[in-house]
């Protein structure tokens, strides 16, 4: 089964990050499974604390930790070239929508989220721009949201991209 894939881009600062919290609340409240993807595009993160025993374990020299615990699993593992977003999202599964911060080159379904403060351009191509998240007006020609309409953009992905089971 295909999962669908939406992205969301923008300039650094404009609200990604908010937007995308936001609407995970708004599909978790309509009961979807979920996955998230943040692309980092500097080298070198940890998503481990210094001195826990994970981090020791990848610091020694482990090309591929993996944490259990009765409720959650996290794996990490070194890597020769940064994956594609498809390579990503290959392995995920048993969620009904990818949503995922970042990736504006990857050619993906995409909302795009503008703030005034930050920026007036448009980072994304028209092929891949589904819809508008912003505080002013644009003629970006897609449907374009307020900031804060979350269930408007929700409903339209819902509508545009996902089949419920």
């Amino acid at each position: 089964m295909h999962i669908p894939l939406v992205t969301v881009i923008g300039k650094s600062g404009c609200g990604k990050t908010t937007m995308l919290e936001k609407l995970v609340a708004e599909f978790k409240s309509r009961n979807y499974k979920l996955a998230t993807i943040k692309h980092h595009s500097h080298r070198g993160f940890d998503i481990d604390k210094p001195g826990k025993d994970s981090w020791r374990f990848a610091q020694a020299g482990s090309d591929h930790v993996v944490i259990a615990s009765p409720d959650k699993i996290a794996s990490y593992r070194k890597i020769d070239y940064e994956l594609s977003l498809d390579e990503i999202s290959a392995n995920i599964s048993d969620v009904e929508l990818i949503l995922v911060e970042g990736y504006k080159q990857a050619g993906k379904p995409a909302l795009e989220v503008v703030r005034l403060a930050n920026s007036r351009e448009l980072i994304g191509s028209d092929e891949q721009r589904f819809a508008v998240a912003a505080d002013f007006p644009l003629n970006s020609g897609v449907p374009q949201f307020d900031l804060n309409d979350v269930r408007g953009i929700a409903d339209l992905i819902e509508k545009r991209f996902m089949e419920r089971m």
